[in-house]
């Protein structure tokens, strides 16, 4: 079976490599790239670190608005869905890449999957929850990452191709911290001692896009007193030129990272504080405490466990949980076991046989 796999953003390129990894013995993958982050550190990096063929197909639509951006993907990527005539496509997470694919496929009548389907944060004012919405709606097979995902979907009327896999990105991670602990310097390079700063990061429109919003977290930030590593998202580092505002010493911000420096930038420190659902699942899976810098979450199960208090952008809030928020000793498996994306590929697997069981039948 031919699959087109579609990325475009940080989360996906990391949940490529497990799944390419696992569907390779079964399938042939055109990988396909969007362009949607295309800065080498927020992109390329990714690929060389973890050792991921360079993409059959980079569209290179680099930033612009939610519809130039989805409608560009979608041309291009209709482009490449005539010319390789695929079986099959993946799409990954909620991305404006993952809808223009999802889109494009649907209108191509290909089948698709979903990795991360049924995740709801139940706030239509986020892109990225009408873009779940969507695609969730349109797609054949759902691939969930817990229990709750499912229900969610059941809720809306989707249960034919509905399956509970695990996260993928938990599969990343199990595979790829060994290397990162021997092969990142990040802590030497900048100087920390581990348990000894905190970990910041933002880019969700909701808080970038919102000046109030931002200036709120920062200054909740530079009143901590203690060290703070903040990762600067290139739209994070445009809103906060645009901020009158005074950052301190102690608030450090440094040009984004790759995966290995970020891993170990994660498994070192005391707290985490971010607006992102994969490094929310990333501190659980090494067992961070970890603040969302949201009203709610997708990952409702690392909050409901104890790991994750939400806090949203209230610098009150923000200062009241940093040092206070203190997670529970038990700390169970709730996104699977570390073996997703080969449940993923014996599924899809399973999939191919039926179709070819389907198409016999039918001459």
């Amino acid at each position: 079976m031919k699959i087109i796999s579609v990325v475009g953003a940080r989360p996906e390129f990391i949940q490529t490599m497990p799944v390419s990894r696992a569907i390779g013995a079964f399938h042939q993958e055109i990988l396909v790239h969007t362009g949607q982050h295309y800065d080498y550190k927020m992109s390329q990096q990714f690929f060389d670190e973890l050792e991921i063929p360079m993409p059959h197909y980079n569209l290179g639509v680099g930033s612009g608005s939610q519809a130039r951006q989805t409608a560009e993907i979608m041309v291009g990527m209709e482009e490449v869905m005539l010319k390789e005539k695929p079986d099959y496509v993946i799409v990954r997470g909620d991305t404006n890449s993952t809808l223009a694919a999802a889109l494009t496929s649907s209108k191509l009548c290909i089948p698709f999957a979903h990795i991360e389907a049924g995740e709801r944060s139940f706030n239509r004012r986020m892109p990225e929850e009408v873009n779940r919405i969507v695609v969730d709606s349109l797609a054949d097979r759902h691939f969930c990452v817990s229990e709750m995902a499912v229900r969610h979907l059941h809720s809306e009327g989707i249960h034919d191709g509905v399956y509970q896999v695990g996260d993928v990105m938990l599969d990343a991670l199990l595979f790829a911290l060994p290397m990162a602990r021997a092969k990142s310097d990040v802590l030497n390079r900048l100087g920390l001692m581990p348990r000894r700063y905190s970990l910041v990061t933002i880019h969700r429109p909701a808080n970038t896009d919102d000046p109030l919003r931002l200036k709120s977290i920062l200054s909740a930030l530079n009143q901590t007193g203690e060290t703070v590593i903040l990762p600067l998202h290139p739209r994070t580092r445009k809103a906060l030129e645009a901020l009158d505002i005074q950052l301190n010493d102690s608030l450090r911000i440094i040009d984004p990272v790759g995966y290995f420096d970020m891993l170990v930038l994660e498994e070192n420190a005391r707290l985490i504080a971010t607006d992102s659902g994969g490094v929310q699942r990333e501190a659980y899976y090494m067992s961070i405490p970890c603040l969302t810098l949201r009203d709610e979450t997708e990952w409702v199960g690392t909050v409901e466990v104890g790991w994750n208090r939400l806090v949203g952008a209230e610098q009150k809030n923000i200062l009241e949980n940093w040092f206070s928020f203190s997670p529970p000793s038990e700390h169970p498996f709730i996104y699977g076991d570390g073996n997703a994306a080969q449940h993923i590929a014996g599924i899809l697997a399973k999939a191919e046989t039926m179709q070819a069981f389907e198409k016999e039948g039918s001459l």
